[in-house]
């Protein structure tokens, strides 16, 4: 009985032996298997993510990014298919790929969750309308009735905003673990990171190419091969008079443009014929422009490809009218050298035929006016020369330490018989706090007054006054009431934003009581070549280079000219010489 015991027991041993070693075993198996199946997972991560790493670093094509995500999800995951959601130009992008075939009304209820995903993500109803559908892999069979068992949703989120969703789904029920949907959302997580940091690099990119756009001077459109505008800088819509517009098309610049310049034309053949496009000049809205158009290249596959236009609106207003100035220049210096030299001309043959024949007296006339003509001549050539040195910054100005009144009265008596004669009053006043001396080129700015106030002299009619004012500034303080205390009859105030900086300074203004000049002339009026009316039909019109002239000399001395006008009221100028 006790060996049947024993017998009895050691047989329930080896069972249990048994059954612990194949409990054991299978343990050890599933282990192995979980295991295996970890790595897999962790080796299919890594090569996603390396592939991701890749394709991101040259792309921002979010759409071409979840396809390689989709493209090797079956090797760690099981479905029925994978799609995702995305915003188009113009349309919802949806895009499916089965895995397995499937009927129409899984995919529609597949479609249907993710907008209704969308929707709850963006507090925002779609329209089935507005997707646009691309089915993919197995084909669809209508006989087949298994409807969505398993599903989830992942967001797709680029730069903080939601831009799609990603949808795993199949026909089996409880297929998807934790697991499963965390290396995915770690993935998708990864991807929306490196977009967003390659977006913010672009962006920031994009935003300084903006900046140098915007400010260009010429006005510059960029379309690409649809002849979609995707840049027109402020220059570019002020044009064609569309700045008030913020969305604007190449159909608003064909509209505005009026039938002067054909721009759609002109890109079609830039882009398809690669070639560059220069206008003659056209007036479009009172300007006249050149229009350039040149074809945009990029390096796309290994090969240089034409992927857009640009149109350029360059401004030639300013260059035509400073073309039609130095025509009127040189007309009126033909005829303001002719003159003279058929003078002399004329006097020379009289002096050299008759010279037995006329009295002592007319011919010392005879050579006053050839003295007279001459030295017109050599001011008006001189003046040139002025320029010409000032241009090539070849103006040179010896400063020496001299009395500003004594150089000022010297120019004061040497137009005050003129003034007599044309019944003008002409006075000079001091500020009693001016310097003694000041570091000036005195041959300089004794030009600068004889060109101010010869031009007072031309400008102001008979019973009118002159009057020079000649203050010691303080920086700080206001140019207008230190005149004041010079004169309680200033006919115009100074403006006081051009002193408001400027430093210690002899300021000298000029100001006359005459016709004054219009705003529209006011701008151009240290222009080189540039002339106005005087009071005199039969006057003799300078050069247009006085002023000109003078401008160059105070800014030689680190000074400032200006003026002021009112029409019928009269004209200041002044200038600042710093101490």
């Amino acid at each position: 009985m006790s060996i049947t015991i024993i017998l009895i027991l050691l047989t329930i041993g080896g069972m249990v032996s048994t059954i612990y070693l194949l409990i054991k075993d299978r343990g050890v198996a599933r282990y192995q298997l979980k295991r295996d199946k970890d790595i897999n997972r962790r080796m299919y991560e890594l090569a996603i993510l390396k592939e991701l790493g890749d394709r991101v670093g040259y792309s921002l094509d979010v759409q071409q990014i979840i396809d390689v995500i989709i493209n090797s999800l079956h090797q760690f995951i099981d479905y029925s298919a994978v799609s995702y959601m995305l915003f188009g130009q113009d349309k919802l992008v949806f895009k499916i790929h089965l895995e397995r075939s499937v009927n129409q009304k899984f995919i529609d209820d597949i479609k249907d969750r993710m907008l209704g995903s969308l929707s709850a993500l963006l507090d925002r109803e779609f329209d089935k309308k507005e997707v646009k559908e691309v089915i993919s892999g197995a084909i669809i069979i209508e006989e087949l009735e298994d409807p969505v068992r398993s599903f989830f949703n992942i967001p797709l989120v680029i730069d903080e905003k939601v831009v799609g969703v990603l949808t795993i789904a199949d026909t089996k029920i409880g297929l998807y673990k934790e697991e499963d949907m965390t290396i995915l959302y770690k993935i998708i997580k990864q991807a929306s990171k490196a977009v967003t940091s390659l977006q913010s690099v672009v962006k920031s990119e994009q935003a300084k190419l903006n900046a140098m756009v915007e400010s260009m001077v010429d006005g510059v459109v960029m379309t690409d091969t649809d002849y979609r505008v995707l840049v027109a800088n402020p220059n570019a819509r002020s044009v064609v008079g569309l700045n008030d517009k913020k969305n604007v098309t190449i159909f608003d610049f064909i509209d505005n443009l009026e039938g002067k310049f054909d721009i759609r034309g002109r890109l079609e053949e830039c882009v398809k014929l690669n070639k560059i496009f220069e206008s003659e000049e056209i007036l479009i809205r009172d300007k006249y422009y050149k229009i350039f158009v040149f074809p945009v290249h990029a390096q796309l596959n290994g090969e240089r490809e034409v992927v857009g236009g640009v149109t350029i609106f360059h401004d030639i207003t300013s260059e035509k009218a400073v073309e039609q100035l130095r025509d009127q220049f040189t007309s009126m210096l033909v005829h303001e050298l002719r003159s003279p030299i058929s003078g002399i001309q004329k006097i020379s043959e009289l002096l050299g035929n008759t010279r037995d024949k006329i009295s002592k007296k007319e011919y010392g006339e005879y050579i006053k006016l050839i003295k007279s003509d001459s030295t017109n001549m050599l001011l008006l050539i001189n003046d040139i020369l002025d320029v010409s040195k000032l241009e090539a910054g070849k103006f040179d100005i010896v400063k020496e330490s001299k009395d500003i009144k004594k150089i000022i009265d010297n120019r004061v008596s040497f137009f005050l018989p003129e003034c007599r004669d044309a019944k003008l009053d002409f006075s000079v006043k001091y500020d009693e706090l001016l310097p003694e001396n000041v570091s000036v080129d005195e041959n300089g700015i004794k030009q600068v007054l004889n060109n101010i106030i010869s031009n007072a002299i031309k400008f102001t009619k008979a019973s009118g006054a002159i009057n020079i004012f000649v203050v010691n500034h303080k920086k700080g303080l206001n140019i207008n009431d230190e005149l004041r205390k010079l004169t309680n009859n200033l006919i115009i105030p100074l403006p006081e934003d051009k002193f408001k900086n400027f430093g210690d300074a002899v300021v000298v203004a000029v100001s006359d009581s005459g016709t004054g000049i219009g705003q529209g002339d006011m701008k151009e009026l240290f222009n080189k070549f540039k002339q106005f009316g005087n009071r005199s039909e039969t006057a003799i019109r300078g050069t247009g280079l006085g002023l000109a002239i003078a401008k160059g000399i105070i800014e030689q001395h680190g000074g400032r000219i200006g003026a002021v006008s009112e029409y019928g009221v009269g004209s200041i100028f002044y200038f600042m010489l710093p101490l």
